[in-house]
């Protein structure tokens, strides 16, 4: 009900009235001069030529906001994450208020920040969306992970920063693929990718975000992880006492959240995974998961891509 209420209340504020999904400019209250048509997951909404303060919803449009220059007002944060990307460093971080996490976001705190646009996910806030639209143009990408690049495209177009973000998607494309040149045999070498998070482990697919980065090197996957037959290619799960399906030529493992890294160390100090012949070989690294898994966005990518060169180019 405090949900309901905040957005009536925000839309009476603004002189609106909330909108169906998928019509033309749902809002117009805090978008002035000139505008720009977007279409994207919800419909077609007509966003500032040039916004000046943008709140993001999801983990991906932070990276992306901050890949192209653009400090968010606002931006929710990852569950269990608790934070925002601090690969990007604290000083681009500076400033930026906290508005709910990215299953819940709080539109009392957005309102009050009076935003000119508003990036968020129609996978994990769809049922938000006519709320938000009633605070400030809204624009929703359809999925995650596996469309990030399209995304990231989308999100740069709705910031008025396409060519920017065709760009920066074309120069990490290029580095992917330069690098996995540098390895002469990539298709050959087995990269797995681990991650615990609470109460499960998971394995990734070609179809995750940081399934498809490997794949833009060119670097070869264990057959456990190129999940054929499955629908779903973004991630499968294994249990503890299966935890030899997750080996590989080398083996990146990350955790989501404190919970994860106290049941990481327990898995990892086990003689079922010390038996790994990527563990034996010293080939099993622990790495970001903020990085390999919630950044989703270009950002993230070039993160990837330096562990990798880390990693696998001594």
């Amino acid at each position: 009900m405090r949900r309901l209420a905040a957005a009536l209340t925000t839309a009476l504020a603004l002189g609106v009235g909330l909108t169906a999904c998928g019509e033309s400019d749902p809002v117009a209250g805090t978008t002035t001069g000139e505008t720009r048509e977007i279409t994207h997951a919800m419909g077609t909404t007509k966003v500032p030529a040039e916004p000046k303060r943008v709140v993001v919803l999801d983990t991906d449009k932070i990276d992306t906001a901050l890949s192209l220059g653009v400090k968010p007002v606002g931006a929710a944060t990852a569950g269990e994450a608790k934070s925002w990307p601090t690969y990007f460093g604290e000083d681009k971080l500076a400033g930026i208020t906290e508005v709910g996490v990215l299953t819940e976001p709080d539109l009392e705190a957005i309102n009050a920040l009076k935003p000119d646009l508003i990036l968020g996910s129609k996978f994990r806030q769809e049922k938000f969306y006519d709320e938000l639209a009633a605070i400030a143009p809204t624009v929703f990408t359809e999925k995650v992970g596996i469309t990030w690049k399209e995304n990231f495209l989308l999100d740069g177009k709705a910031l008025g920063k396409e060519q920017e973000a065709r760009g920066l998607l074309d120069t990490y494309e290029k580095r992917a693929k330069d690098f996995g040149a540098t390895l002469g045999d990539a298709a050959t070498r087995e990269v797995s990718i681990v991650r615990f998070i609470p109460g499960a482990i998971r394995v990734y697919g070609p179809d995750s975000f940081s399934g498809i980065v490997i794949g833009d090197t060119g670097l070869g996957r264990p057959e456990r992880q190129k999940l054929d037959g499955k629908e779903d290619k973004r991630f499968d799960l294994v249990s503890p006492e299966r935890i030899s399906e997750v080996d590989g030529d080398v083996v990146f493992v990350t955790a989501y959240g404190e919970k994860a890294v106290a049941e990481q160390a327990t898995v990892t100090g086990g003689s079922l995974w010390k038996n790994l012949s990527a563990v034996k070989a010293g080939k099993a690294h622990v790495v970001s998961d903020e990085v390999w898994m919630t950044g989703i966005g270009v950002g993230a990518a070039n993160k990837i891509l330096d562990d990798l060169a880390k990693y696998l180019s001594a």
